[in-house]
């Protein structure tokens, strides 16, 4: 089940805030700016789909982002626990940093842990299947994929290229829970 826990970055095992409904987390995120909503596909979908099956399966909410975003490149990435980097590619991700173009993913299958700094508080979002979460240009996050990841999600991408991530420097996200597999 997705949920939101919201931390005052005071006090970083006490969450101040433990939202479960889909509503809620929408409500909470929207009022600082993420964009957090649920999808549903048009078509079966199963682990054996394409990526091109999986974007036709939710094209018109596809279409509906790259209106109202500019979003120009889009693509399906998945990683399960049996990929020779993972350990790797968790890591990547695992430190604070920015990005010069909203991070817009929507989770296909598995789950991820968005971690998003603002102000003075942090937002763990657990996304899962159906999640969509639109994480702002410059806005400071971490993800944590899990120790045994296992997820397939649609990106998009204001620049074909992708996106790079900034570095904050700051250690903030070794203080917050990991994501339990």
């Amino acid at each position: 089940m997705s949920y939101l826990c919201v931390y005052h970055s005071s006090n970083t095992r006490q969450p101040i805030r433990l939202l479960n409904h889909e509503e809620d987390i929408s409500r909470e995120l929207n009022a600082v700016g993420v964009r957090f909503e649920r999808w549903q596909a048009n078509q079966p979908i199963t682990a054996e789909s394409t990526p091109e099956q999986v974007m036709e399966a939710y094209k018109q909410d596809i279409e509906r982002l790259k209106q109202e975003g500019g979003y120009v490149a889009v693509d399906v990435i998945s990683l399960d626990e049996h990929h020779p980097d993972k350990a790797a590619l968790r890591a990547k991700f695992l430190d604070e940093h920015t990005h010069a173009e909203d991070e817009v993913r929507f989770f296909v299958a598995g789950k991820g842990l968005f971690n998003l700094h603002i102000d003075e508080h942090v937002y763990a979002v657990l996304c899962e299947k159906g999640d969509l979460i639109s994480v702002p240009a410059g806005v400071k996050h971490w993800f944590d994929m899990g120790e045994y990841p296992r997820f397939t999600a649609i990106r998009l991408f204001n620049n074909p290229d992708g996106w790079v991530a900034h570095f904050t420097g700051d250690t903030i996200a070794e203080q917050y829970p990991l994501l339990e597999d």
